[in-house]
C-alpha cells in the first residue's frame, strides 16, 4: 500500500515486482490452463464476430482486480470486462485516485484460435499520467515492464526502439476496418502510399512491444480504450519512441483524442505517419 506521504514512484520502488508476480499468477491460474483447451461454453460474443470474451478474460480480471486493489488501498481498477458490464466504471480514469488499467487477455481472438499472440496488460496511472506498465505474453514467455523515467525492459534487458532503416518501407500496423468510421478509413488510406507497408494489427499490446523492440516502425489505431493502449504507450515512450494523434498532440488516456493516432519508434516517424493520416482525411 501507499504509506502516508508516499509517492507513486516510492510505491513502485517497493512493489513493482509484486505487480509482476500478480500478473504471472493470474495468467498461470486463469489463462494458460484454458489456452488451446477452451470449451464452447467458455467463449461468448460481445459487440461483434471479432469481439470475443472468454472465461479466461473474466476470471483473470477478477483475480487482478482483487489483488491490485489490495496491494494499493485507495486505488481503483478499470478493467475491460468490468467496463463492458458497467460502462460508467470507465469514468474512474478521469479521477485523481491511482487507477489500475487492466486488459486481462489482449488479443482474445488469437487466444481463442490457439495462437500465441495474446498478452495481459496492466498499467498504473494517476491524474491521467501512466506511471508504470506490465505486459506479459505467457505463450511466448515474454514479460515487458516500464516505469516512467526509468526505461523499458523485456525480461530484464533494456529496450531501445531505435529508428527505421533509411530507404526501407515503414512497417505500420493499422486498425481492423470493422473498428473504423468512414472518416477514419479515409485517413488510414493515406498510409497506402510509396514507402509505407501497412498491415492489419494483432494484439495491441504486442504491437507496442514490437515497436519498443524495433521490430515494427509504427501503428495507426482508431480507438481509445485505455486498457489497450496505456501499458504499451508507456513501454514505447520509455524505449525512446513517441505517440501523436491526428491533431499532432500526444495521445491521452482520458480520451478526447483526434483519431486515428500513431505510436512510432521515434518522433520523426510519428510525425510522418500523422502527415500521411492528415493527407488521407
Amino acid at each position: 500500500m501507499i504509506e502516508t506521504n508516499e509517492t507513486i514512484d516510492e510505491f513502485l520502488a517497493r512493489h513493482a515486482s509484486d505487480v509482476e508476480e500478480l500478473v504471472r499468477k493470474a495468467a498461470a491460474k486463469e489463462i494458460v490452463p484454458r489456452w488451446r483447451r477452451l470449451a464452447d461454453h467458455e467463449v461468448d460474443l460481445k459487440s461483434g464476430p471479432h469481439d470475443l470474451v472468454t472465461d479466461a478474460d473474466r476470471n483473470a480480471e477478477l483475480y487482478l482486480t482483487d489483488a491490485l486493489a489490495a496491494l494499493l488501498p485507495g486505488s481503483v481498477v478499470v478493467g475491460e470486462e468490468a467496463v463492458h458490464a458497467n460502462p460508467a466504471s470507465y469514468e474512474a480514469i478521469q479521477g485523481e485516485a491511482p487507477v489500475w488499467i487492466v486488459d486481462p487477455v489482449d488479443g482474445t481472438r488469437q487466444f481463442v484460435h490457439g495462437d500465441t499472440g495474446f498478452c495481459t496488460l496492466v498499467a498504473l496511472a494517476r491524474g491521467g499520467v501512466v506511471h508504470a506498465s506490465w505486459t506479459y505474453a505467457p505463450a511466448r514467455d515474454q514479460f515487458a515492464t516500464a516505469v516512467r523515467g526509468q526505461g523499458a525492459h523485456l525480461d530484464g534487458e533494456r529496450l531501445r526502439a531505435g529508428s527505421p532503416e533509411p530507404g526501407r518501407d515503414l512497417r505500420v500496423a493499422t486498425s481492423h476496418p470493422d473498428y473504423t468510421t468512414d472518416e477514419q478509413k479515409r485517413a488510414l488510406l493515406g498510409l497506402w502510399t510509396d514507402g509505407v507497408a501497412p498491415r492489419a494489427c494483432g494484439s495491441a499490446g504486442l504491437e507496442y512491444l514490437a515497436l519498443a523492440r524495433g521490430e515494427s516502425d509504427a501503428t495507426a489505431f482508431s480507438w481509445e480504450a485505455a486498457w489497450d493502449h496505456a501499458a504499451g504507450l508507456l513501454l514505447v515512450e520509455e524505449a525512446g519512441g513517441a505517440h501523436l494523434t491526428r491533431a499532432g498532440r500526444p495521445f491521452g488516456i482520458r480520451g478526447g483524442n483526434t483519431l486515428p493516432f500513431t505510436a512510432a519508434r521515434d518522433a520523426a516517424t510519428a510525425r510522418r505517419v500523422v502527415e500521411l493520416l492528415a493527407a488521407g482525411a
